[in-house]
């Protein structure tokens, strides 16, 4: 939308004047964030690796958001390969790999090995403060 603004008015707008303009409209965002499921700050090198990306379909699924036929697919055989072997998702941004599977324990109660406080720096959802959206 900026690269447009500019081509057809020739003013340049930040992309966060877009996401400001959303907030105020009450307009959905196009992109669902789940904290729930992504509670990390997940460092630069981890951040397309297979099962982020199906934790973000995932997300996508939850929140009623379209996902295509191929995500789809590849989201039940993933989530059947979870199953099969009774794993989750577990992150150490610490490691080359970032993301590893790890055998299921009693307290884990959704796809991902929780953590005990999130560190994401992108929150699941706007905030209501004092009756407006920030």
């Amino acid at each position: 939308m900026s690269d447009e603004y500019m081509r057809k008015y020739g003013i340049k707008m930040s992309l966060s004047t877009w996401g400001n303009f959303r907030r105020r409209r009450g307009l959905d965002r196009r992109i669902v964030r789940n904290d729930d499921l992504i509670p990390w700050h997940v460092r630069e090198e981890h951040r397309w690796v297979y099962p982020v990306t199906m934790l973000r379909v995932e997300a996508r699924r939850r929140a009623g958001m379209p996902i295509s036929t191929d995500d789809q697919h590849r989201l039940d055989s993933w989530k059947a390969m979870l199953e099969e072997e009774d794993a989750v998702v577990h992150y150490d941004p610490d490691t080359e790999d970032g993301f590893f599977y790890v055998p299921r324990e009693p307290q884990d109660t959704d796809l991902i090995r929780r953590t005990e406080s999130k560190t994401t720096l992108r929150p699941a959802a706007d905030r209501v403060v004092d009756g407006k959206t920030e």
